[in-house]
């Protein structure tokens, strides 16, 4: 495994190499090989070896200062989040703004709108500036990245669940709404409008499925993905993969294109606290500490 890390990355740096001596490309070569072979911990400028797996340095900061930060989520240039005391926020250039009065534990943006979930596990849709009551299913989490539909699972019995771009995208605060189980059970659920949807199951093994159709709900069998724990994971509107391991740390899913939507490989994002919880949107990395911070990160 080791060793495939090792001739991807070295594709990679030779891609980009042009204009390098040969020597140089040489001696990054031999660096990139024996580091990730040997499970080092080496830095030559920008390329980075960390027990093993390949990263490159992310530049973080002190994001928007909202106390106390619990879950965060961000799609199509929007980003909300929910606190400690499960209020929701919706973030404007720097500035969090209350979405509602209500108990929302968490919250989820894209293209189906925003939605979320309270204490009591019921779903919410925001319309009209309030977070109103979605008859139907209890959820534990909701996701509304994918392309008009909304996954989500089931609390205790952590079942994966999908909401038809029917449903999500018409619904205006009547009548109830029917969901698809998608044969998964699952901790965490999220999908985006590219390369399909990816999921936490109870034993923090990480799962994707490359297509979910939002007029349907219908989907392609789901693969294990291998190499790490996570206790959660994110999928950008481009198709960007990011997780949160079980011991805190970040990592993104390289690799991923439309001939293979699950990836090739696990690279290491360094943080300088453990996480609790990420996503991305726009070139910017959100990450939530475990002790309420918010960190704002990009390339």
């Amino acid at each position: 495994m080791k060793a495939v890390a090792a001739f991807l990355l070295v594709l990679c740096y030779l891609a980009g190499s042009h204009g390098k001596s040969l020597s140089d490309s040489f001696f990054m070569t031999q660096f990139i090989v024996e580091a990730v072979k040997d499970g080092m911990n080496k830095t030559i400028g920008s390329t980075h070896i960390h027990d093993g797996f390949v990263f490159t340095a992310w530049n973080c900061k002190v994001g928007p200062r909202l106390y106390n930060i619990k879950q965060i989520d961000a799609g199509q240039g929007q980003v909300v989040a929910t606190d400690k005391y499960n209020r929701a926020y919706y973030l404007i250039r720097t500035y969090w703004y209350s979405m509602s009065s209500g108990y929302i534990k968490h919250a989820s943006v894209g293209p189906a709108g925003i939605w979320g979930t309270d204490t009591k596990n019921k779903v919410y849709k925001y319309i009209g500036g309030n977070f109103t009551l979605v008859n139907g299913l209890s959820m534990e989490q909701v996701d509304a990245g994918g392309d008009g539909q909304v996954v989500g699972v089931t609390p205790s019995t952590y079942r994966a669940y999908c909401l038809r771009d029917s449903y999500s995208l018409a619904y205006k605060g009547t009548g109830s709404v029917s969901w698809n189980y998608h044969s998964r059970i699952l901790k965490y659920y999220t999908c985006g409008p590219k390369y399909g949807c990816w999921g936490v199951d109870s034993s923090s093994r990480v799962y994707h499925t490359p297509r979910v159709t939002p007029s349907s709900c219908s989907y392609s069998s789901w693969r294990y993905v291998s190499g790490l724990s996570m206790k959660m994971i994110e999928v950008a509107s481009d198709g960007s993969v990011f997780g949160v391991a079980t011991n805190g740390r970040v990592y993104q899913r390289t690799g991923i294109y439309s001939s293979r939507t699950y990836g090739l490989s696990w690279s290491y994002v360094s943080m300088q606290k453990p996480i609790s919880h990420v996503t991305y949107d726009l070139g910017n990395l959100w990450a939530v500490t475990t002790s309420g911070l918010l960190l704002q990160c990009s390339q």
